[in-house]
């Protein structure tokens, strides 16, 4: 026992606190109160990192993950095991999210690239996976969430605390936001909080907030007065009586979403994103280009680096899509040693200046404050200075990189943007795909300042590289701004904004259309030619109980086609008789479905009738809401898309 309790006197610190007055007081400061207080950011689901995690339309290929949910929700609902009693703290905290049905929305949306690799760590450790909730509450999914008690990351990590967790800190790299070792810590951390307090897990998770050593006095001083020791009957902060109630009324949601009339979003259960040891360091722009992405979003997948390059000391370690990760490794593969960053300390001498030195080592002014994190030009005498290092060609990149940076008002488009209830610098970075350290310098502000409501800020939205071919389109019979859009590969809103056609609804046979497509747009353009004289276009009427999925389903194209084609971005509902669009590729016309209706009789299973109609489970129960339903009734109507030649009777 003395062993044990010498081993918890290093962890006598939470994982974060917002006051100094005692060692074990709660570890979210009392910003974080937003939960009950600010609806999140309406974020558009057409910007940021959504197209990482875009689900391909259903075919006969699509696994299905066991037990048979594609929606991530779905399996945590399903795999909850802690008991949700009903009283007035829980009421008033689901009462708060059933009246802001958006709130789950948004926090999907950010919540989106990593809860899989949460849930994965969870699972290995064979732990509750109520514990995949503990970042909504904590930090709303927000992996650059940082408190004014200096708590940060998705588990909000004060830093001492991380320090003992082995989450590094320094001027490159913070484990803090790491999401991959920042989930490990504080998984690690839950275990040895629950094995201290009893095998309790509400008595973990109230220590989690406020600090195992108060809970411990809070049921030590029920036990002498003969009170229960639960921690519904503890004397603890404010804050931490609502902290775990937030989480059970999240647990009560998810679990009995149809009961409350609660649609869950849809969060793909499988992997979207894969972790690719670099080795060494690597500068970002490097990592952005071997995944595909810019440098903006690779630093959103990877929130611990506090810079432009990874840390020279380690961790080597990046999170990209899956679905580019082999090529990112084989492409790491190929780069030389001598074109990774290598880098030389210099000590400011008399009648040196930044342009000087930066002339020096051909790089530029704008690289050199970069990695001194400088503000300005001013350097003094005996100063050490960090100087990139590199081939010719690397410094030629870095040089162009910088030269890019520093041009700021081309190649870039000006957004006045205004700070709404629940924004964070997160969500707006994500939103326009720059970053957040962008954003702070645009605005002489810092990452770490609250933003305030009505605030007004100025984000410089990288513009699409275009080349400067000008193609000139003429309209056709049936034509829409979407389809030439889809055509030419470029959007809809820049075909508008080239040809000054914003509020315009319609667009007329003859009329001209000035289209700026890239080099491999304008190559591609004759693929998409010839592609489109095997594609059709169909016209489908809406009927009762149809919805963008089942349509998307049985046409096998994606709903975010069907919207883009017939502009209903935005648009919740779609009503019977409405006419839609459908571009279909006459290559697999023949495997279009059509729906069956078929009336379950005596003795039918799922199962059989799956069997029946060739098609799956699962399949049978999303498509008539079953999930989670554990029978069927003889009469009922049940709605089946089976293949137009490969269905059975």
């Amino acid at each position: 026992m003395k062993l044990l309790c010498s081993f918890f006197l290093l962890f006598f610190l939470t994982a974060c606190q917002t006051t100094t007055n005692t060692a074990d007081q709660s570890h979210l400061s009392a910003e974080n109160d937003y939960l009950l207080d600010e609806p999140l950011l309406e974020i558009d689901s057409e910007e940021g990192l959504t197209r990482l995690v875009e689900e391909e339309p259903l075919n006969e290929n699509t696994q299905i993950q066991a037990p048979g949910y594609e929606n991530l929700w779905l399996k945590l609902a399903e795999g909850f095991v802690f008991e949700v009693p009903e009283n007035s703290r829980i009421a008033r905290q689901r009462n708060y999210f059933l009246n802001n049905p958006n709130y789950l929305k948004q926090v999907s949306k950010r919540a989106e690239p990593f809860l899989y690799l949460i849930v994965e760590q969870i699972e290995a450790k064979n732990l509750p996976l109520e514990l995949a909730l503990l970042p909504v509450v904590e930090s709303t999914f927000d992996p650059f969430a940082y408190s004014h008690a200096s708590a940060s990351g998705l588990w909000q990590f004060m830093p001492v605390t991380g320090e003992r967790f082995g989450l590094k800190q320094d001027w490159w790299y913070d484990g803090r936001r790491d999401v991959y070792a920042s989930t490990e810590a504080a998984l690690r951390y839950m275990e040895i909080l629950h094995k201290y307090l009893g095998d309790d897990w509400l008595h973990a998770l109230a220590a989690y907030n406020s600090g195992e050593g108060r809970v411990q006095r809070a049921a030590r001083k029920n036990k002498k007065l003969n009170k229960p020791t639960d921690y519904w009957n503890l004397d603890l902060p404010r804050e931490t009586q609502e902290y775990v109630p937030k989480l059970l009324a999240l647990v009560d949601i998810l679990r009995n979403h149809q009961e409350y009339g609660v649609e869950l979003p849809v969060i793909a259960n499988k992997q979207v994103l894969t972790y690719i040891d670099t080795n060494s360091q690597i500068e970002l722009a490097y990592a952005a280009e071997f995944s595909d992405l810019s440098i903006a979003e690779i630093q959103l997948l990877n929130p611990a680096f506090n810079h432009w390059a990874t840390s020279p000391d380690g961790p080597h370690k990046l999170l990209v899509p899956t679905v580019s990760a082999e090529q990112f490794a084989a492409k790491l593969s190929q780069i030389d040693e001598n074109k990774r960053i290598r880098w030389d300390r210099y000590k400011v001498s008399s009648g040196d200046s930044l342009s000087v030195i930066a002339q020096n080592y051909g790089t530029t002014t704008s690289v050199l404050k970069q990695i001194n994190d400088l503000n300005g030009s001013m350097i003094r005498i005996g100063q050490p200075l960090l100087i990139p290092v590199a081939s010719k060609s690397q410094q030629d990149y870095l040089y162009s990189q910088a030269k890019r940076f520093e041009q700021s008002d081309k190649g870039k488009r000006k957004v006045q943007y205004t700070v709404k209830e629940g924004d964070t610098l997160w969500d707006i970075s994500r939103r326009y795909k720059v970053t957040s350290k962008q954003i702070a310098k645009w605005n002489g502000t810092s990452t770490q300042k609250t933003l305030r409501l009505g605030q007004k800020l100025t984000i410089w939205k990288p513009l699409k590289a275009v080349s400067n071919n000008q193609i000139v389109y003429k309209v056709r019979p049936g034509d829409s701004l979407g389809a030439i859009a889809l055509k030419y590969n470029v959007k809809t809103t820049d075909l508008e904004r080239w040809n000054q056609l914003s509020g315009q609804k319609y667009i007329k046979p003859g009329q001209k259309l000035k289209i700026f497509a890239s080099t491999q747009s304008a190559s591609n353009s004759v693929q998409a030619q010839s592609k489109n004289k095997t594609a059709g276009q169909v016209t489908y009427k809406v009927r009762p109980g149809d919805s963008l999925g089942l349509i998307a389903q049985k046409f096998k194209v994606k709903s975010t086609d069907l919207e883009r084609w017939n502009q209903l971005s935005g648009k919740k509902y779609i009503q019977p008789g409405q006419s839609l669009k459908i571009f279909v590729n006459r290559s697999t016309e023949n495997q279009i479905t059509r729906e069956v209706i078929y009336k379950v009789r005596s003795g039918d299973s799922l199962g059989a009738i799956a069997s029946k109609f060739n098609v799956k489970t699962a399949d049978l129960e999303r498509w008539n809401q079953l999930s989670g339903q554990k029978y069927i009734q003889p009469g009922q109507n049940l709605k089946v898309f089976v293949n137009v030649q490969g269905s059975r009777t």
